[in-house]
């Protein structure tokens, strides 16, 4: 289906619906009605009823009176069969914990939506030092590990598509600003064979990402660790060391999983 038919084939009262998951999924509670109603461009008396539509079916729920609505159990309940009916999910998660075990770090999956990285699953290890990324937790593939995995399996000119006409929001003196520079980076990636991260994303903090392919040898996801850039920075855990290893492994593991099959060179 074309972009032309895609809207024309558009319903509006959904789309109203699902702005207004989005805007409470963010964060934003919809405290004010009137607010609410100006930053989504909802009439007020459309959006009360959306809202009392979608309380009554469990997708939003209040907080407590006056504070607001979040994501309500019906919605969390779909969200979780959406997550977990992924080949990819399923085939992950032993890996991601057994990576968490033994590197002693967070392990995570993320998939490609649009320009974000999307984390699906998180595992972590039984230590103090455990990382904020839930599943539903969304970065900018070109800033973070796992985004610039999958990134290196794609071709430049898909890179181009992605990210055309797109202004590319600066996180540290590492981010790359330009489309030429995240295809770049990518190319750095592609020859190492991991996305090496040691503050590249945020100051104190290392990540090593690998992509997972599917039978196709296309990227499905990525597969990465993170924990204090410490860990990657000390002798014999840069990016050639055991850190890399580990991540590549598993990301091979589950791409064989996924029926890919690596071609002769």
């Amino acid at each position: 289906m074309t972009a032309k038919e895609s809207t024309s084939y558009s319903v509006p009262p959904v789309e109203r619906a699902l702005s207004l998951l989005r805007h409470i999924g963010s964060g934003r509670r919809c405290r004010n009605l009137s607010t609410t109603s100006k930053e989504l461009g909802i009439n007020r008396t459309t959006l009360i009823r959306l809202i009392h539509t979608l309380e009554a079916n469990r997708m939003i729920e209040q907080i407590e009176e006056g504070a607001g609505y979040r994501l309500g159990p019906a919605l969390i309940s779909l969200a979780a069969q959406a997550i977990h009916g992924r080949d990819i999910v399923q085939v992950c998660q032993p890996l991601l914990a057994e990576l968490a075990r033994t590197t002693g770090m967070s392990a995570h999956l993320g998939i490609l939506d649009g320009i974000d990285l999307v984390y699906l699953v998180h595992e972590a290890p039984r230590t103090h030092l455990v990382s904020n990324m839930r599943p539903g937790s969304r970065l900018s593939a070109h800033t973070s590990s796992g985004g610039r995995a999958i990134l290196s399996e794609m071709s430049d000119d898909d890179i181009r598509a992605l990210f055309g006409g797109v202004e590319l929001r600066k996180l540290t003196e590492k981010t790359p600003l330009t489309v030429e520079a995240v295809l770049e980076q990518a190319q750095q990636d592609r020859q190492l064979g991991v996305a090496w991260s040691e503050g590249n994303f945020e100051a104190g903090i290392g990540s090593c990402a690998a992509a997972v392919l599917d039978h196709e040898a296309r990227p499905a996801g990525a597969i990465n660790v993170s924990g204090p850039v410490s860990r990657f920075t000390e002798e014999g855990s840069g990016p050639e060391g055991a850190i890399k290893e580990a991540v590549r492994s598993a990301a091979q593991q589950a791409s064989m999983a996924l029926g890919y099959v690596a071609r002769a060179r």
